[in-house]
């Protein structure tokens, strides 16, 4: 069969819709683009907002509307904790977010037998972490490797523990052959992804914890760059910093999650950490890390926020200095605590965005400012016109006057930046 999948979501769905995809191809199946018209549709669908349902909503209805004789078939965080409004879209198969061989054998029943099938679990009582095969289809420079799934932390404005479950960590030795695969596939660069990846570990019989881990694949597979996805800052102890920093093949970015720089805030938010906590955080990395590009995720508007305390999110994510920040506007999540709060109004919640992402980008820029005239590692991912592109350790973007260099891993001078991205020049090896 022709199939198409549309992703939406997070880096954990992305990587989930490249195992579906490899396994569709080793079933003799062929992935086309989402655009075309396919014999089966799959739409890896998102929770986290309820803007996020709506868009799984509306690709669900592009794909009927594209071949209406097609299979439609949806998985992912909205299929598993909204079944009924999925169902009510009249898809062929509904499923959540476990088991993608399962899934995919019900997508091709449903074709065979033309009828349509519901199978959910529980997400709550998952115990086994699901192993999939790390990789992507696209050009091999950087791979990202799930190491957990599920999250018990319960934030107020969240519904993706009923989502995702409980706490299951990626066995250390099935991490170290999926490492291996991928060095031998090519790949230069590895992301540890999941849904909470600070609490690695927590379900495995023997003490093991998030450093642990990456010390042994740091080791195993010595040419390749690691780079850790989104942290708690709790992760972040002198323990942590003191072994991390030895480890020369990891890269110097550390995305520390934030969501609002006042604490009256956090409790709202049902966060684990004030921003005490926090500034010691970011004092410890960058004790340890030469400058190392510390970046975040904040909540504009969230309910109950008073113009006192985003003031204080405003002076605190000023003296944090990060080099770059998501920013979201608070969206309601129906099911959530946060949600029966007093809402802030729309207009306020983008105002206050906007104002965020202003000084953002002041920060970023004075964190470029300061690349310029180092040298960095860059490995290259793609050209475009006369520039070939890349990241340094610290994942900042550059580009030089070179095209041909995907997938190299080279030296790179930086002569200026834009505020944006770092422009600079190939080192000569010799």
């Amino acid at each position: 069969m022709r199939i198409a999948i549309c992703t939406l979501g997070c880096k954990v769905n992305q990587y989930e819709s490249q195992a579906i995809e490899r396994e569709l191809l080793r079933r003799g199946h062929t992935p086309v683009d989402f655009e075309e018209e396919a014999d089966a549709y799959i739409v890896n669908t998102c929770s986290v907002t309820a803007i996020s349902d709506r868009k799984s909503r509306q690709m669900l209805r592009r794909a009927r509307a594209r071949n209406p004789s097609a299979v439609i078939a949806a998985c992912g965080c909205y299929a598993q904790t909204h079944p009924d409004d999925v169902s009510a879209l009249g898809v062929d198969v509904l499923a959540g977010t476990n088991d993608r061989a399962g899934f995919l054998d019900l997508v091709e029943r449903a074709a065979r037998e033309r009828r349509r099938i519901v199978c959910l679990d529980d997400a709550l009582r998952r115990r086994e972490f699901e192993v999939l095969p790390a990789g992507g289809l696209a050009a091999r420079t950087r791979a990202m490797l799930k190491i957990e799934d599920g999250c018990v932390n319960f934030c107020s404005y969240c519904i993706i523990p009923f989502a995702r479950g409980s706490v299951r960590s990626l066995p250390p030795d099935e991490a170290s052959l999926q490492v291996k695969k991928l060095v031998d596939d090519g790949y230069r660069e590895v992301v540890l992804t999941g849904i909470e990846i600070s609490s690695y570990g927590q379900d495995i019989t023997e003490h093991i914890e998030l450093i642990d881990l990456l010390e042994r694949l740091c080791r195993e597979a010595p040419s390749l760059r690691f780079r850790l996805g989104s942290l708690e800052p709790r992760t972040i102890t002198r323990d942590f910093c003191e072994r991390a920093s030895k480890l020369v093949n990891l890269c110097p970015h550390f995305h520390l999650s934030l969501q609002s720089g006042c604490d009256a805030t956090l409790r709202r938010m049902n966060r684990r950490y004030d921003t005490a906590r926090y500034r010691e955080s970011c004092a410890l990395l960058r004790e340890y890390f030469d400058d190392p590009a510390l970046t975040t995720d904040l909540i504009t508007g969230f309910p109950e926020e008073t113009e006192e305390e985003f003031a204080a999110t405003l002076a605190f994510i000023r003296e944090c200095a990060f080099a770059g920040m998501h920013i979201f506007p608070y969206s309601i999540r129906p099911g959530t605590k946060a949600a029966e709060l007093a809402q802030v109004e729309k207009r306020v919640k983008e105002e206050r965005a906007a104002r965020a992402a202003e000084l953002a980008a002041e920060m970023k820029a004075e964190y470029l400012a300061r690349c310029v005239g180092k040298t960095f590692p860059v490995l290259f991912e793609g050209s475009e016109t006369r520039l070939s592109a890349g990241h340094a350790p610290n994942y900042t973007e550059v580009c030089v006057e070179n095209k041909g260099l995907q997938n190299e891993l080279r030296p790179v001078r930086v002569l200026r930046s834009d505020g944006q991205r770092l422009y600079g020049e190939l080192e000569d090896r010799g």
